[in-house]
């Protein structure tokens, strides 16, 4: 390894550190640092109004969004829910751990779940559909609410890649029956650990309230079972603050985004991220797909003898992981299984230097075309 600065996949974007302490300094008068506080209510009103979305519940992470997501929809135990392999372990452990049991379906060119794929998976036994949105590349949200719809099914989409896009003007939130963001510290948006749920009404508001506050509604009344999934008011500060720089951030991003498309535009042996028309991306990953899995290999052994810190994501696909490979109704995972030996997701951040990406991107085409 060189020695330069390591470089890694990402980097969390802080805000001014004078800021978020003037921000949290009122935490040391009232001591009011949980349950609900002023942060949690007014961070849940203004991503409300980013997300353009009806209603918009804070939990303490996004795994906790997606399980207790989940359970608010009252689906049969037992169920299965189909759900793309191409994805964070956690989408998988979110169905899992509710009772309900992944059927894997293939995913498109676009990495995202193939919608021409899912009715033949479709029993007496399927209670959802569960897609997600990959590297901000969303779903084909028109046709899998068209086969929600046939099959009176409930879509749950895991969306903590595509926070803050719009689809033809309307918020990716409000798709569904809910949508869950993740705002991990490694995310575009992030509350150091956090995640929502978007929902459709107050009703499924309430719910979710309960879910995540042991089903407290006051001090002598328990409604119903629930879990601990609140987020606190640090966190909530922090998500204040990075909502002011949003725009400012994705703005950075994309540059860094399309100098990487500038660099590596003209290298034969891989094939860049395309965003479909009608969307405003947020540019969250620069994925590439190589030739082949050797190809892939070679570039990331080259790059981290420099320092820089690619990612193999999503590798090896969630069916596939060990803790319960082979324990679940195995479909054609083809397209899947070849794009996870074949991607590599490269660095971009927003303080990530043009000199760092052109750099980058040399040891890439280089690399890649077997050239040392």
């Amino acid at each position: 390894m060189s020695e330069t600065k390591k470089i890694l996949v990402t980097k969390s974007y802080m805000p001014p550190f004078e800021e978020y302490m003037e921000m949290i300094r009122p935490l040391w008068e009232s001591h009011w640092l949980t349950n609900m506080g002023d942060y949690h209510k007014r961070l849940e009103q203004e991503l409300k109004e980013y997300l353009k979305v009806p209603q918009v519940s804070l939990m303490v992470n996004g795994h906790m969004a997606l399980e207790l997501g989940l359970q608010s929809l009252n689906l049969p135990k037992g169920g299965e829910i189909i759900t793309t392999p191409f994805t964070f372990i956690s989408t998988t452990h979110s169905i899992i751990r509710n009772g309900f049991v992944p059927v894997f379906c293939d995913i498109k060119d676009d990495f995202t779940i193939d919608e021409s794929k899912i009715e033949q998976l479709i029993t007496e036994k399927t209670v959802a559909i569960m897609p997600v949105h990959v590297y901000g590349n969303i779903c084909n949200v028109q046709e899998i609410e068209t086969i929600a719809y046939k099959y009176d099914l409930k879509t749950v989409y895991d969306a903590a890649h595509a926070f803050g896009e719009t689809f033809r003007g309307k918020g990716i939130g409000s798709f569904g029956d809910l949508s869950v963001f993740s705002f991990h510290a490694t995310k575009v948006y992030h509350t150091i650990e956090g995640g929502c749920v978007c929902v459709k009404n107050r009703e499924q508001y309430e719910k979710l309230y309960n879910l995540k506050n042991f089903g407290i509604r006051s001090e002598e009344l328990v409604v119903s079972v629930g879990a601990n999934a609140k987020m606190n008011e640090f966190q909530a500060a922090m998500g204040l603050l990075n909502l002011k720089y949003i725009n400012e951030n994705i703005y950075r991003r994309k540059q860094v985004f399309e100098a990487y498309q500038k660099y590596l535009g003209e290298c034969r042996e891989i094939k860049l991220n395309q965003y479909r028309e009608g969307l405003e991306p947020n540019y969250a990953y620069m994925p590439v797909l190589f030739e082949d899995a050797e190809v892939r290999d070679r570039v990331y052994t080259d790059l981290r003898k420099e320092g820089i810190f690619a990612r193999k994501y999503f590798y090896p696909i969630t069916a596939d992981a060990a803790c319960f490979r082979n324990k679940y109704r195995l479909n054609q995972l083809e397209k899947a299984r070849d794009f996870s030996e074949r991607i590599l997701v490269l660095p971009l951040y927003s303080g990530l230097e043009m000199c760092e990406v052109e750099r980058i991107a040399g040891i890439v085409r280089r690399s890649a075309s077997g050239k040392q």
